[in-house]
């Protein structure tokens, strides 16, 4: 039982290295994610490999192709374009939850996060597009559904994958004041505020994904999880 929890745990630390690496485009669409390199890089069994692959597969981040392995999920633009209107029609939920009687508390986590998103704006790019995917993820959590939440989860995941093929970059000021108008709003009671600063939020967001991947898939660049593995291992 002690064995079983441990090797349960240790998935779950080497899913969430993943998932960041991906988010934070270390690992980009297309990139394979060979078992035997992985397990070395993390220092940890196949077996224990194989389980946060096959979380991350639930989740929409990775593919495992029988008799080829797994690799970064390569979306279509049609895929993104899907994503994003379902994601919007979500996030309605998520706001009407929140402003309908949003509490000090509530508002006290989403202002820590939007403060940790200015700290790191001026640091490297991916990792203020992991923390903005994560302020609407936090929204969700704060509603205190598991269905919106893990919805919710899915959708920022595989949203912030499409990104990765497909956008531009961009500068992360304009999403974060966005977030402090849409807390502003939610804190007023207005829903509908809310939802429109939300909504022209994603649709700027989605926007950027329209562009060509040119050579960005089929690549192996482990040494790229250099930085997130090395959590994992000093978890020991």
């Amino acid at each position: 039982m002690a064995r079983a929890a441990t090797q349960k745990n240790r998935s779950e630390l080497i899913c969430g290295a993943l998932r960041s690496a991906i988010l934070e485009r270390a690992l980009l669409p297309g990139m394979k994610l060979p078992e035997d390199s992985l397990g070395e890089r993390f220092g940890s069994s196949r077996t224990i490999i194989r389980q946060a692959l096959e979380r991350l597969a639930a989740e929409g981040l990775v593919e495992l192709r029988h008799n080829k392995g797994a690799a970064v999920a390569t979306p279509s633009l049609e895929e993104a374009r899907d994503l994003f209107e379902l994601r919007t029609h979500t996030e309605d939920l998520v706001i009407a939850r929140l402003a309908s009687g949003l509490s000090a508390q509530q508002k006290a986590r989403l202002e820590e996060h939007i403060a940790q998103e200015e700290a790191a704006s001026d640091g490297p790019e991916p990792l203020s597009i992991r923390l903005a995917t994560e302020f609407h993820i936090l929204m969700a959590e704060l509603t205190g559904s598991p269905v919106l939440l893990r919805y919710v989860k899915e959708l920022s995941y595989r949203c912030g994958l499409t990104l990765s093929q497909f956008s531009r970059p961009h500068s992360s000021n304009c999403g974060i004041q966005e977030h402090r108008d849409i807390l502003a709003a939610m804190e007023e009671g207005d829903v509908e505020k809310a939802r429109g600063i939300a909504r022209a939020h994603l649709d700027s967001v989605s926007s950027r994904a329209q562009f060509d991947t040119g050579g960005k898939n089929g690549f192996s660049y482990l040494d790229a999880l250099e930085p997130y593995a090395s959590g994992v291992r000093g978890a020991d």
